[in-house]
């Protein structure tokens, strides 16, 4: 296999099997350390998204942020196009977005300093596997190029992987969280 597409496609799939297991335990509290790092941004303007299929679940956390400073979730505007993200509350109507996420009833957009990224993979240096449509790592290169912008993996300890086949394209985080540790990568 030489194809870096099929290399991803195959870590994919690994991922995806470990998240899935772990989504099925239904641990509690598994966003506690997620609402401890953003205890330290408050008001700052943030982004999370809305879980889809067996992503951790930030909802608890982006509700209790949405209480000090404006909280969005990522609008998908089309294929190569970067996202946008529109304001969220927990009481806001929603309708059905792009690839089975819900997005505002009606776009308020605005610019995050702060994105909690979901993802299918990560590695233990700050590098993401994301599900192919790049829509992140353009987002973060866009966002990066006009401020410092913090962007925060969330996901299940069991989505870590090493040797993840990564490009040059694929913009790093800047911290990692799971349900079990918070991992800081300098830049």
């Amino acid at each position: 296999m030489t194809d870096l597409t099929e290399i991803k496609a195959v870590a994919r799939k690994a991922a995806f099997a470990r998240r899935k297991e772990a989504h099925g335990r239904n641990l509690p509290g598994v966003a506690g350390h997620l609402a401890e790092v953003l205890a330290g941004y408050r008001g700052v303007p943030l982004a999370g998204y809305m879980p889809i299929r067996t992503e951790i679940d930030p909802l608890p956390v982006m509700a209790e942020a949405a209480a000090y400073g404006p909280v969005g979730v990522p609008v998908i505007m089309g294929e190569g196009m970067p996202l946008k993200f529109s304001r969220w509350q927990p009481e806001s109507a929603m309708r059905d977005g792009p690839f089975g996420a819900r997005v505002p009833e009606v776009d308020d957009f605005f610019e995050p300093e702060i994105v909690v990224v979901p993802l299918v993979a990560f590695d233990a240096k700050g590098g993401r596997l994301g599900y192919g449509g790049g829509f992140y790592d353009r987002t973060l290169e866009l966002l990066r190029g006009k401020r410092a912008t913090l962007a925060i993996g969330f996901a299940f300890d069991a989505q870590e992987a090493e040797d993840l086949p990564l490009e040059p394209t694929d913009q790093p985080l800047d911290m990692m969280v799971t349900e079990s540790r918070i991992l800081q990568f300098s830049r």
